[in-house]
């Protein structure tokens, strides 16, 4: 018998077996805890609770380490591009080169909507957000493509995989187009996936659109960097909706939802915002310094700090050289960029920053080279869910391919009223109004806990 923990419950000895993953990170496997003792664990947020096994990324957070199905994330952005990288995720290896063109040719197949979904875009007031649309229009994919929702089924699972990772751009692509004002443009299939996806959301049928290399590849770039996590906020909805043998479209419409929000995917765009505030405010950084540490004041500083990230974000490091070339061959000198540079020399010579471990993450600079790139704040975290769209994929698959699946339930501690007698409405009398009042953590600029990205 292997190694085992054991723990002692009402002078009972139980043990658990423990697991050790491929890079030798252990965990005791309490899957049959309840069933043995009657007893469950508590574990908010599920910081130190893993709820799948998992062969697709591998994360080291204290010492900075990231990699897809054991590649270096520094090497597949240096040498990789997106599809590639998709692929890679998706499968679980590098494609031959047939392999890779089979792959492309498929997805560029797919890249057209039905016609009827314009109808969709048109209903959409002008001020909605690009997330909302994404997440709605990919949803009623389920309604237009009735033959691929199987996922027990392999032939209908690929399908659908095709489906997604050819149309979720377009989707992206018509939102902002329908919010602007603007025809829509559609796919040109002999370009790129990144280059189709400029196309679509900067050209415009009166003029000739001149691809920019530079973009081209940044974006790559920073799709590659965003594509997978582990099992952050998003892929954890995804496995969880899609769990319930749901169709990938309304699993991945879930992850969109998820990753929309600012503790997550959002925090880019807030990113931005944050750094237009103190540049408006004289770029007065020590007192947005100070602000982040007074655990009385709401303020947060965007972009610093990582659930898991307990060094440098490698994602950021790769970002932030980016940046540094686009924006001094496209631009020159952006202020908001080197107020982001200052910001950062400033916070990791800062005690408070220091012991707490709070280093830039992939949102720090990632919004800076979109702006570069005349992308609007409220389309950085759509590009955000392209570039996490094979991840999500990935785990969605690995989901289902695994042969003791379980619909995902967990389990809570009730703390809540014991059985009490029901009151009839003529004797209920009102009861005083509480006021609830939410206090920042002590220990971290952040309240609600750290950014998972």
């Amino acid at each position: 018998m292997g190694e085992v923990a054991k723990l002692i419950l009402d002078g009972k000895e139980y043990e658990l077996p423990i697991r050790v993953g491929t890079e030798g990170n252990r965990v005791i496997d309490i899957s049959k805890l309840y069933q043995m003792t009657g007893y469950i664990t508590l574990d908010d947020g599920f910081a130190n609770t893993g709820g799948t096994t998992s062969s697709i990324t591998y994360i080291d957070g204290e010492k900075g380490i990231l990699r897809y199905r054991g590649y270096r994330i520094e090497e597949l952005a240096e040498r990789c591009d997106f599809l590639e990288v998709a692929y890679l995720l998706i499968y679980g290896e590098l494609p031959t080169a047939d392999q890779l063109e089979e792959f492309r040719d498929n997805i560029r197949r797919h890249t057209l909507l039905h016609e009827g979904m314009k109808q969709l875009f048109a209903g959409f007031p002008p001020d909605a957000h690009p997330m909302a649309i994404l997440s709605s229009v990919v949803g009623a994919l389920a309604i237009y493509c009735k033959d691929s929702l199987d996922p027990l089924d392999e032939a209908q699972r690929q399908l659908s995989i095709y489906r997604l990772m050819a149309k979720m751009p377009t989707i992206a692509a018509f939102g902002y187009k329908q919010s602007i004002g603007q025809p829509f443009v559609y796919p040109q299939n002999h370009l790129t996936y990144c280059q189709n996806f400029l196309y679509m959301l900067f050209a415009v049928p009166s003029e000739r659109y001149r691809m920019d290399p530079d973009y081209v590849e940044a974006l790559n770039l920073l799709l590659i960097l965003h594509a997978d996590h582990g099992q952050n906020c998003s892929t954890s909805a995804v496995r969880m909706v899609g769990s319930s043998n749901v169709n990938l479209f309304s699993a991945i419409s879930a992850g969109i939802c998820a990753l929309w929000g600012q503790l997550h995917g959002g925090a880019n765009e807030a990113c931005i915002n944050m750094l237009e505030q103190i540049l408006a405010d004289n770029r007065n950084i020590g007192k947005y310094i100070d602000k982040a540490k007074d655990p009385n004041d709401p303020f947060r500083l965007m972009g610093f700090g990582h659930r898991i990230y307990k060094n440098y974000d490698p994602r950021a490091k790769i970002i932030k050289s980016v940046a540094d070339r686009l924006i001094a061959k496209k631009i020159g000198t952006d202020p908001l960029f080197e107020l982001a540079k200052e910001l950062e020399e400033i916070a990791l010579k800062d005690p408070y920053f220091v012991e707490r471990k709070l280093y830039p993450n992939v949102d720090f600079y990632s919004g800076i080279i979109y702006r570069a790139m005349g992308i609007p704040k409220n389309m950085f975290t759509v590009l955000f869910a392209l570039g996490r769209l094979p991840g999500w994929i990935a785990h969605w698959r690995e989901m289902h391919l695994t042969p003791n699946k379980r619909i995902h339930r967990p389990r809570q501690l009730y703390i809540g009223y014991p059985e009490r007698p029901f009151v009839p409405l003529i004797k209920r009398s009102p009861k005083p109004t509480q006021e609830v009042s939410i206090k920042r953590p002590v220990g971290g600029p952040f309240p609600g806990g750290e950014f998972e990205l």
